[in-house]
């Protein structure tokens, strides 16, 4: 891990221009934490997913580009913020274009008004790490979610990564496809296994490093009275072994002949049966040694959020800046203790948090310590809690 200085940057403005529910926003902020309140559907959540924009990938939300765009406004949107940052002030820009009739939307990228080639070129500025309701059942559901979360993890350290997820996908689906329609083709096959394979291993790969990391601060940090119980975690998957016990470049040989060897099954099957497709993460309570999927749901919330800490502290470690942590309605279910560990926790991140939360009466300690905005819809102003 790196020992240099994490640099903290802060969001000091946000300028919305027909994103989701927002015609037009210029949002001006000051202080580490943020906590938007207002009622569901009010928007805030909007907001978080602007600010995720600035990350490889579709946002906390997964959506399209397109279904961003407000609905009365011209089919484009326009998302800038201004950083304050020890390397200086930047402004950072995305959004699409208008488009022609049944054109799909293009994704515009620009650094302090400059074209920037994709969103990858933001990952010099800032990394971004998030959690929504919809993680709350990632420990009890289907292990494609949790292999989502982990690219994610490996996202937000390695910005390259999401780039051969969708190339190993990509590849993926060309090999299925001449499977079902030229399956005697070898000379393709092989051409397709042999590009396969060397993605798979790459992908697999950065997988390992980043679980093996992120278990080593979690063991390393862990704190026996905190309100976040810590978790061990590890990978289950045939290509995951291969990784863990044999040189990338014998890995690799050794998945090509499984592939090669795989044909008819993954045929008759219409996908690929072995690879990064098939990994689950696994995960466990680490005090009372569990797997997480058997912890109560109060527990399940609290080791997530404790992973998520432990996170943004491995992206400080790795890329020397501090995260900017979006927390998605994550203290409405949390006893008083475990959300005043859970801001004490944030602020002792380094970088800028922003919460959102249908009751404001949830940010009332934070009063002195954060700019606490209330979200109507259009429409976001600074506010004080009785």
């Amino acid at each position: 891990m790196s020992s240099s200085p994490v640099a903290a940057s802060r969001i000091v403005r946000l300028i919305l221009q027909d994103f989701r529910t927002y015609a037009s926003l210029d949002l001006t902020v000051s202080r580490p934490l943020v906590a938007l309140v207002g009622e569901n559907g009010a928007g805030k959540t909007n907001v978080l997913e602007a600010i995720s924009l600035f990350m490889p990938g579709r946002g906390l939300r997964r959506a399209e580009l397109g279904e961003m765009a407000r609905h009365e406004g011209p089919g484009s949107f326009a998302v800038s913020v201004t950083l304050d940052a020890p390397f200086g002030e930047h402004r950072l820009g995305t959004g699409i274009e208008p488009q022609g009739e049944g054109s799909r939307a293009s994704r515009v990228c620009r650094i302090d008004g400059m074209p920037a080639s994709s969103p990858t070129a933001f990952a010099e500025f800032l990394r971004i790490v998030w959690l929504t309701p919809d993680l709350d059942a990632l420990f009890r559901g289907p292990a494609g979610d949790r292999r989502r979360f982990l690219d994610r993890l490996v996202l937000a350290v390695d910005a390259e990564h999401g780039s051969r997820v969708n190339a190993l996908e990509r590849a993926l689906r060309s090999r299925n496809r001449v499977l079902e329609e030229n399956p005697d083709d070898r000379l393709w096959l092989d051409a397709l296994e042999r590009e396969v394979a060397e993605l798979a291993i790459a992908v697999a790969a950065a997988r390992r490093e980043t679980v093996e990391r992120l278990a080593s601060l979690i063991l390393e940090t862990r704190e026996e009275e905190s309100p976040f119980p810590f978790a061990t975690m590890g990978l289950d998957g045939d290509l995951d072994t291969l990784v863990a016990t044999l040189p990338a470049v014998d890995a690799e040989d050794r998945y090509r002949a499984i592939l090669r060897d795989s044909r008819a099954r993954d045929r008759a099957a219409g996908r690929t049966l072995v690879g990064p497709q098939a990994s689950d993460l696994l995960v466990r309570h680490g005090p009372k040694d569990i797997p997480a999927n058997t912890a109560s749901t109060g527990e399940q919330k609290a080791l997530l959020i404790g992973l998520v800490l432990a996170h943004a502290r491995l992206v400080a470690s790795m890329s020397g800046i501090a995260p900017f942590v979006l927390l998605d309605e994550v203290a409405a279910h949390l006893d008083p203790r475990r959300r005043a560990g859970l801001y004490d926790a944030l602020e002792s991140l380094g970088g800028q948090v922003w919460m959102t939360g249908a009751d404001p009466g949830l940010f009332a300690e934070l009063q002195s310590r954060a700019d606490i905005l209330q979200v109507s819809p259009g429409v976001i102003e600074s506010i004080r809690i009785p």
